[in-house]
């Protein structure tokens, strides 16, 4: 028996199974005039197939953002661009292609049938069953066909797989895993894309694609299990790891998603009673073992340098299919397409009916709600109210950790906001009220405004991609800028960054102030500075023209009793050493964690939310060498501190930078970078003493002290 479910098996045994309607075409001696629903990404690739066939004319394209909608016709020279689907309609198409997000997928398909069109919908057809079947009545009632984009399989190595089965290759079919890796576009602020928002939509955009799969090659599905990663992870999407165990009428099917895995994967692996085939799809190959009569470790190696050659082989004939455009991107997709048009043509069947589509829709659901429930409990868990009059963004940061320990003694109650969840003792604190969101999120940021006098705006973005500096700092000052106004907050403590500032022109006999210039490249100092750069402007800006009341504070590299203090600055471990960049006597400029918490609560208590600026760093000065020493101490090593002069260290900075720009890359380490960091950078914070009376109480060489005497060093 094979173990590909035949159309005859599936029709037997789907609930709600329609008999498949032959549409006989009503077009004959004309090209099939066709509409596009939607201008995303995936439009592009139904432009192209509709492209090649020789009987279609594609006559408009509509999409509520009629700027991308006329860029994606220009390119495809489609005559007219829409706002809707009813004027889409207007335009008398024989098929309409919905691409439109899934929660409008029924409204869609329904409207287009009604008006006697055939239908091409993305997957997953609708979003509830019974959307699907009102889906397919209306198909019914118009005499229309309706074809769902299983794209999968279509795809060449899909197919592929599927022959071998067919034929037999691996024996009958007891079960298939297919394992898939995903990323989404990072978000960079504003309203959150839809791909986030849900607990589920991983598993409706991706998922469906491994259900249809199973279902193809186990039979229909009975039942499914699943199993969520934490939510706990940074960033999104909330879940980045799904397995799911999915019962089959001939056997057991496994999913695994993940939002983690690189490089990028999607495999499919059948396995059988005389073998197993693996198809890599994003690979371009699909190979099988099999059983045989050699003995057991000899069929193994022979297995492994068949398959091995076999492999190779392949790939290599399809990167010349792909330079040829034999193959080509979201194949599966074009030829299903090509597929259904011309069982429009002939009065065959869609490739991929309604009754199929709704399957996909059914235990996609069974598994995507899963998710949607469990944010829902997740997000429970935290405030959506309270009484606290003080806001603290960055509270699971270093300086955010100490800071809240302080507002906890000198405040009532302490709202912050954050990411995931924080540790415990701040979690199931009674006096911290604990809000979810994204500092990107202006919905969120401006939910955890309600009631609040007082700001202290730690949180930023300190590593990552691009996207995730311009999120947490440069969006995120901004939504917090904004709420700042809306709420008419009393005052904003912003927390900045010494290295907004010019540091590479220091000399050694001149102390930097507060009226310093900024740093005019900040692109050659890293999305860090950046971005603090932008953040601070942003608050400056906002203090000037629109009424803020804020006060800008800018500390050195902070070291406390809990924090590793060998920063880049200073240098790195190798091995048995301790590499120190330059001579070791450049200054670093440090300040004790109590000792920014004393200034920050006292430019809170000041009164200067006038845009002053205040630079926070200890006076007395700590050589990189002196760090050093102390760094070993603290921990108890016995390494010896070897330096690399400047003079070796800013040519092969320069080549590191020459090399990564032709691979496309920003390099880690600069010349001019070496120059802001190890470079004079000597502060006067006369300011600070001044308007703040602030003068630090423990000191940047008692704290260092104090570690260096700690428990660590007994310890290790």
């Amino acid at each position: 028996m094979t173990a590909i479910a035949s159309e005859k098996e599936r029709a037997a045994t789907t609930p709600h199974a329609e008999k498949p309607q032959a549409c006989a075409s009503d077009t004959a001696g004309r090209p099939l005039r066709t509409g596009l629903l939607g201008a995303g990404h995936i439009s592009e690739f139904h432009a192209r197939a509709l492209r090649r066939l020789p009987n279609v004319e594609i006559v408009g394209l509509a999409d509520l953002d009629l700027t991308r909608a006329k860029e994606l016709a220009q390119r495809h020279r489609v005559p007219a661009t829409f706002p809707s689907l009813d004027e889409l309609l207007n335009a008398e198409p024989d098929v309409v292609h919905v691409l439109t997000p899934p929660a409008v997928h029924a409204k869609n398909v329904i409207r287009a049938l009604e008006h006697g069109c055939h239908v091409v919908v993305e997957k997953p057809l609708a979003t509830t069953i019974e959307e699907c079947d009102r889906i397919a009545s209306a198909a019914e009632a118009s005499g229309k066909m309706v074809c769902v984009d299983h794209s999968l399989l279509r795809d060449p190595f899909v197919v592929r797989a599927m022959e071998m089965v067919r034929r037999g290759v691996i024996g009958e079919v007891v079960g298939v895993d297919h394992l898939r890796s995903q990323c989404y576009p990072h978000f960079q602020g504003g309203t959150v894309p839809e791909q986030f928002r849900e607990g589920g939509f991983p598993f409706r955009d991706i998922g469906v694609h491994s259900i249809y799969l199973l279902e193809a090659f186990l039979g229909e599905i009975r039942d499914v299990t699943v199993q969520l990663g934490s939510p706990e992870s940074d960033g999104y999407p909330r879940y980045k790891e799904w397995r799911v165990l999915v019962e089959c009428r001939r056997g057991l099917g496994h999913v695994y998603l993940s939002w983690n895995v690189q490089p990028l994967q999607n495999i499919l692996i059948i396995h059988g009673t005389r073998g197993v085939i693996r198809a890599d799809i994003f690979g371009m190959s699909v190979t099988a073992r099999k059983s045989g009569r050699l003995p057991d470790h000899a069929e193994r190696i022979a297995n492994t340098i068949g398959e091995g050659r076999r492999m190779i082989a392949q790939v290599m004939g399809n990167v010349v299919g792909v330079l040829r455009k034999k193959l080509r991107q979201y194949h599966g997709l074009q030829e299903l397409v090509r597929e259904f048009y011309e069982a429009i043509t002939s009065g065959g069947e869609p490739p991929v009916n309604v009754r199929q589509g709704r399957s996909a829709v059914l235990w996609t659901e069974r598994v995507a709600v899963r998710a949607d429930e469990a944010k829902r409990k997740y997000e429970a868990r935290f405030a959506a109210n309270g009484t606290a009059e003080a806001l603290l963004t960055g509270a699971t940061g270093f300086i955010g950790r100490h800071l809240l320990r302080r507002l906890l003694r000198e405040r009532q109650r302490v709202r912050i906001l954050v990411r995931r969840s924080p540790p415990p003792e701040i979690f199931e604190c009674d006096r911290v009220e604990t809000f979810l969101g994204d500092l990107g999120d202006p919905a969120a940021v401006d939910q955890a405004f309600q009631g609040i006098k007082e700001v202290f705006h730690l949180g930023a973005t300190v590593e990552g991609h691009a996207e995730d500096f311009q999120c947490g700092t440069v969006a995120g000052t901004q939504n917090i800028v904004e709420s700042s106004l809306r709420h008419q907050v009393d005052k904003l403590i912003y927390i900045s960054s010494l290295s907004v500032i010019h540091t590479a022109a220091a000399r050694p006999d001149v102390k930097i102030t507060e009226d310093w210039p900024f740093e005019p490249y900040p692109e050659r100092r890293g999305l860090y500075t950046q971005t603090k750069l932008a953040a601070e402007r942003i608050v400056a800006d906002a203090v000037r023209n629109r009424g803020l009341r804020a006060v800008i504070l800018r500390p050195g590299e902070v070291i406390g009793p809990d924090k590793v203090f060998l920063s880049g600055a200073v240098g790195r471990e190798a091995g048995g050493r301790v590499i120190v960049l330059g001579d070791g006597k450049s200054v670093v400029p440090l300040i004790w964690i109590e000792d920014l918490v004393d200034a920050i609560l006292a430019a809170a208590e000041s009164g200067r939310f006038d845009g002053s600026v205040f630079n926070l760093v200890d006076p007395e000065e700590v050589t990189q060498d002196e760090l050093a020493e102390h760094y070993l101490g603290a921990n108890g090593r016995r390494k010896k501190i070897t330096h690399v002069p400047l003079a070796m260290l800013y040519p092969a900075a320069g080549g590191l930078r020459l090399g990564m720009r032709m691979l496309g890359r920003s390099a880690p380490i600069t010349p001019y970078r070496l120059r802001s960091a190890i470079g004079s950078r000597r502060f006067d914070c006369t300011a600070a003493a001044c308007n703040l009376g602030w003068r630090p109480q423990v000191g940047i060489r008692r704290g260092i002290a104090a570690m260096t005497r700690g428990p660590s060093s007994k310890e290790n």
